[in-house]
């Protein structure tokens, strides 16, 4: 297993943040578009001033995944649902625990264990209510709630996995019902939610960091008003709950073979793998099955798939051209996915009664640099595809009405 031992470095990269950016490293945002002026750029100079040194853990590159990482990264590479699995891949309580920190609740706190409880408890009545589905008491009542996924995934009784995993589905829609309805009652701005978010975020690419991971730039920002009007008047649907990308972050790593181990970690200490939205991943970088060819641990694992290999032939044939960023140009090449990411509300903006957790939504990017400089080049380059966008936009504005003469839409 690989172990990279660092010196302890005490100069680090400046970060600087404003009301509508995050960065970290050499990245710069110009009207929400990501820049990459330079993108290898000098490696930062490591400044010997102890004799300590720090340990990181290993770099998770895909021989040492297990089937648990592999299907997390088949299910955001090509923006499934977890409502579709057949099973869960946690073998020891402490993983189970872990998953549910990930998710914002405390396993041993009275509080959330029985907002879980309840949570199982309208589960459960909604299968036997509307399928008559006959859940076990086991499921139903387990006696911790870490048990339901560990019956889920095979665990202490393989007898139950499949009611656990139907009763787990039901209370995965169930909690974003729930924590839907409490941020239309939280006394939270959209600009807070935010906030929160980008907190949880830059705290995750940080400790990445300190882990030696091989990022070469990471950062974050929010859409500006205008930018938001402008893609809600080029998309067909002009819904502002289909904007998933108000508050986006990139991810550059040094190479395209670290990006999918980067990916595990940012699951690891980050994402919950069931709030991936699914239908929202455009993924132009990276082959799943030159991934499961190209690694003879993976290659072992395939068989043990929920799902054949064919699934991604069977979701290239079924593919759906509106998906596509139709202003990107046709060599752009990212891995870009949309993640529901759990926040806990403050206490001052809910009442008494009432849990924390809301969702606020987030796009990430993730690329290494000699693409992300490609994707600054020629037909790919922003300049260039925000003035197909806003030609678009125009065009749609003044069909059959005026058209400005002598000006060109203004850059917002």
């Amino acid at each position: 297993m690989l172990v990279l031992v660092n010196v302890l470095v005490l100069a680090r990269d400046t970060e600087h943040e404003d009301e509508h950016q995050h960065e970290h490293g050499r990245s710069a945002l110009t009207d929400g578009h990501w820049s990459w002026p330079d993108a290898r750029g000098p490696t930062p100079s490591l400044g010997v001033c102890s004799p300590a040194v720090i340990v990181h853990p290993p770099i998770p590159l895909p021989d040492q995944w297990t089937l648990g990482d592999l299907e997390r990264m088949r299910l955001i590479l090509r923006g499934g649902s977890v409502i579709d699995w057949r099973r869960l891949h946690f073998q020891t309580r402490e993983e189970v625990d872990h998953y549910l920190r990930l998710c914002l609740f405390e396993p041993d706190d009275p509080f959330d264990r029985h907002r879980l409880q309840r949570i199982l408890d309208e589960a459960v009545d909604y299968l036997r209510t509307t399928f008559r589905y006959a859940v076990t008491e086991e499921v139903a009542h387990p006696k911790e709630v870490q048990d339901l996924f560990l019956f889920a995934s095979g665990v202490v009784n393989p007898k139950l996995r499949r009611i656990a995993c139907l009763v787990l589905k039901v209370m995965h829609v169930v909690h974003h019902v729930e924590a839907r309805g409490l941020l239309h009652r939280a006394r939270v701005s959209e600009d807070e939610l935010c906030q929160l978010v980008t907190q949880r975020v830059d705290s995750a690419i940080e400790k990445l960091r300190r882990e030696g991971l091989p990022i070469v730039a990471a950062a974050g920002s929010v859409k500006t008003r205008h930018s938001v009007i402008t893609k809600l008047l080029a998309k067909r649907e002009t819904l502002a709950a289909q904007i998933y990308d108000r508050v986006r972050y990139r991810v550059v790593a040094a190479d395209r073979e670290h990006v999918l181990p980067i990916l595990v970690r940012l699951c690891d200490l980050l994402i919950p793998f069931n709030f991936v939205v699914p239908g929202q991943t455009q993924n132009t970088l990276l082959s799943f099955r030159k991934l499961i060819r190209d690694s003879p641990g993976l290659r072992a694992l395939a068989p043990e798939l929920q799902v054949g290999l064919h699934l991604e032939e069977d979701d290239r044939r079924d593919a759906d051209p509106a998906q596509l960023n139709e202003f990107s140009g046709q060599s752009y090449k990212v891995l870009n996915f949309v993640v529901d990411l759990p926040v806990n509300l403050p206490e001052r903006a809910v009442e008494a009664g009432d849990g924390r957790i809301a969702f606020c939504m987030v796009e990430l990017q993730l690329v290494d640099q000699d693409t992300a400089s490609a994707n600054e080049r020629g037909a790919n380059a922003h300049q260039r595809y925000k003035k197909r966008q806003l030609r678009r936009v125009l065009r749609r504005l003044s069909r059959g009405l005026v058209v400005p003469k002598g000006r060109k839409p203004a850059h917002k």
